[in-house]
C-alpha cells in the first residue's frame, strides 16, 4: 500500500517508498587486465628507413675520399682570394662540432643540426672533426658523410680540410654564407 504522504506524481519518491531500506555493496575491484601495447612510431620507423636508404644512395653517387685525402670544395660565389685564406686557416671558427664515435646515421643528423644552428646564431666559420678514418682499409664513413652534406648545402659557400694545426686532414673549416 501506498504512503498517503507522498504525492503520486513524484516517481522517484514512490520508488523509494516501495523498495524500502538499502544499503550500499560495496565496490569489488575489477579483474586484472593485460596492459594494451606500447603504440609504435610507424611515421618515425618509415622516416627513419628512407632516411638509411637516401643516405645510401647518396654514399653510391660520390667519388669516395681515402683516409688522407683533403676535402675542398668552393661555390662560383667564393672569391678565390677568401678560398686560400680558408685554406690556410686564417678564419677563426666561431663554433665546432665533434663526431668522433658516431655512426654515419648518427653523423648526418648532427652535422645537419649543427649547420643549422650555426647558421641561425649567423656564424661565418665553423670547424667539423670527423677524424681521418684510418682504422680500416674501408674508405673513412663519417669524413665521406661530411663531404657530401656540405656539397649539398646551400649555406655552405667552401670548406677545406683544415691546417695540421686545426685537426689536418681529420677536420674540415667550413665558411657559411649569411644570414640575408
Amino acid at each position: 500500500m501506498a504512503n498517503p504522504s507522498i504525492p503520486d506524481d513524484d516517481d522517484a519518491a514512490l520508488f523509494r517508498d516501495a523498495i524500502g531500506d538499502v544499503r550500499r555493496l560495496e565496490d569489488t575491484p575489477l579483474p586484472p587486465r593485460k596492459a594494451p601495447p606500447k603504440p609504435r612510431a610507424r611515421m618515425a620507423e618509415r622516416d627513419e628507413l628512407d632516411a638509411r636508404s637516401e643516405f645510401q644512395r647518396g654514399m653510391e653517387t660520390l667519388e669516395l675520399h681515402a683516409a688522407g685525402d683533403v676535402l675542398s670544395h668552393r661555390r662560383e660565389v667564393m672569391p678565390s682570394r677568401v678560398f686560400q685564406r680558408l685554406k690556410r686557416g686564417q678564419f677563426s671558427a666561431q663554433d665546432e662540432l665533434d663526431l668522433h664515435g658516431a655512426t654515419a646515421l648518427q653523423a648526418e643528423s648532427l652535422l645537419r643540426q649543427f649547420l643549422a644552428e650555426a647558421h641561425q646564431h649567423d656564424h661565418g666559420c665553423v670547424r667539423i672533426i670527423h677524424g681521418k678514418g684510418g682504422r680500416s682499409d674501408a674508405a673513412p664513413v663519417i669524413k665521406n658523410v661530411v663531404d657530401r652534406i656540405l656539397r649539398q648545402r646551400a649555406d655552405v659557400l667552401a670548406f677545406h680540410s683544415a691546417p695540421p694545426a686545426q685537426g689536418g686532414t681529420g677536420a674540415v673549416l667550413v665558411l657559411l654564407a649569411r644570414r640575408p
